[in-house]
């Protein structure tokens, strides 16, 4: 399976760079996605659209998943209009939401079903690492079918991680969007500290960036509150799902993420200030002086 025909569900901020990714290293592609228009420009970068989820996974070899959430998921995979409705025997279906671990295994069994390969491939990075081909995946599956899709996913991203059976990448993604949560809602409380005080602003977050404390997320999400510019690279809304994810995927290993709680706390009090389709840098705004 060295160039398959691709289908790609989901062309938000990462499916439609994702998506296009694959268009310029020569995969054939056929896209679907539940906004139309969103569509339209990997049709005009050569894509075939599709008209529904099991139209799009129809004659393909491997189809991708994109989506927001759990439901999200179930409905593009699931049911007569489903890709797995679709789907051919010995395809390989890629699942690269942020996604609760119980319904990848489902998910996984439905493929199982319908005669297909089901590997959980969730990335880190955003929108602007899905459009340069810089993703990290994180998957779980059958190891002989994700060496199938490598050549894809190397079109995409520059690491791919294999972390076991299916739901190990679902996993580690909910790991590492637990910490990421938690220091953009440090982060956006010291900001707002700082703005209350005396500090120059730009001088104390430039040193905080430089020291111990100043991560990779840290460093990003406070340049863009300080900008401020919260243009969308990742949906605040999606942060507070993924928080609330983590904490339940936790509490089965009889783990309660206390930080996670108050995080998402802060998450949700933008969402009800209406900034859930913000960047999550957006944070912040509640909790300024006004």
């Amino acid at each position: 399976m060295s160039s398959p025909r691709i289908a790609f569900l989901g062309l938000g901020l990462m499916g439609g760079g994702m998506a296009r990714r694959l268009l310029g290293a020569g995969f054939a592609v056929t896209v679907f996605n539940r906004t139309p228009a969103r569509a339209e420009p990997l049709a005009a970068a050569g894509a075939r659209v599709a008209g529904s989820a099991r139209e799009a996974a129809a004659g393909a070899e491997v189809v991708f998943s994109m989506v927001a959430d759990d439901a999200a998921s179930r409905a593009m995979w699931l049911g007569p209009d489903g890709a797995i409705a679709g789907a051919a025997r010995g395809a390989v279906l890629v699942e690269c939401s942020t996604l609760t671990v119980a319904w990848v295994q489902e998910l996984a069994q439905a493929a199982a079903a319908a005669g297909a390969e089901c590997i959980d491939a969730p990335v880190t990075g955003s929108k602007n690492q899905a459009a340069a081909g810089e993703l990290n995946f994180l998957t779980g599956g059958n190891a002989a079918a994700l060496e199938t899709i490598r050549p894809a996913l190397n079109a995409m991203g520059r690491s791919v991680t294999h972390l076991g059976p299916t739901g190990s990448g679902a996993l580690l993604k909910l790991i590492n969007n637990f910490l990421a949560g938690v220091h953009v809602a440090a982060t956006a409380e010291a900001v707002a500290w700082i703005e209350r005080t005396e500090l120059d602003r730009a001088q104390a977050i430039a040193f905080l960036s430089d020291s111990a404390v100043g991560s990779p997320v840290t460093k990003t999400v406070a340049a863009r509150m300080c900008t401020p510019d919260f243009t969308p690279n990742f949906f605040l809304r999606l942060m507070a799902k993924d928080l609330g994810y983590a904490s339940g995927e936790a509490a089965k290993a009889g783990q309660q993420l206390t930080s996670a709680a108050m995080a998402r706390d802060v998450f949700q009090r933008a969402i009800a200030a209406g900034h859930g389709d913000k960047d999550m840098s957006a944070v912040v705004e509640p909790l300024r002086r006004r």
